[in-house]
């Protein structure tokens, strides 16, 4: 997820080792979703059966910084069992909406 400092709005992408993907925008915390259109698909690539991504993306429409990045995995076992990691939980449970969780920053474009 990205966020400008400044504001509500935010941008999620999602991405799959199927390959499958999503891009969101929000106005808010949850609120305003709306598809967020790419000028080209993300180029997906698991690695040793899912366990890692490789992915390149052209982030066209993304403000051009500084940004607060919410940086977060749901991982499903082959058992069913999933599991929520972020760099920053906001509360008790897993909330990637929650502004608590966009700690890291990526400084603006040159």
């Amino acid at each position: 997820m990205f966020a400008a400092e400044a504001g509500n709005g935010y941008a999620e992408y999602n991405f799959s080792p199927s390959g499958a993907w999503a891009a969101y925008a929000f106005s808010g915390r949850r609120e305003g979703m709306a598809p967020l259109a790419l000028d080209m698909p993300p180029d997906i690539h698991a690695h040793h059966e899912g366990a890692y991504l490789l992915v390149t993306v052209l982030l066209d429409g993304i403000d051009p910084g500084p940004l607060r990045l919410g940086i977060t995995a749901v991982i499903e076992e082959k058992d069913g069992t999933k599991s929520y990691w972020a760099l920053h939980h906001g509360g008790d449970a897993p909330d990637f909406h929650d502004p608590d969780c966009f700690v890291a920053q990526l400084p603006p474009a040159d």
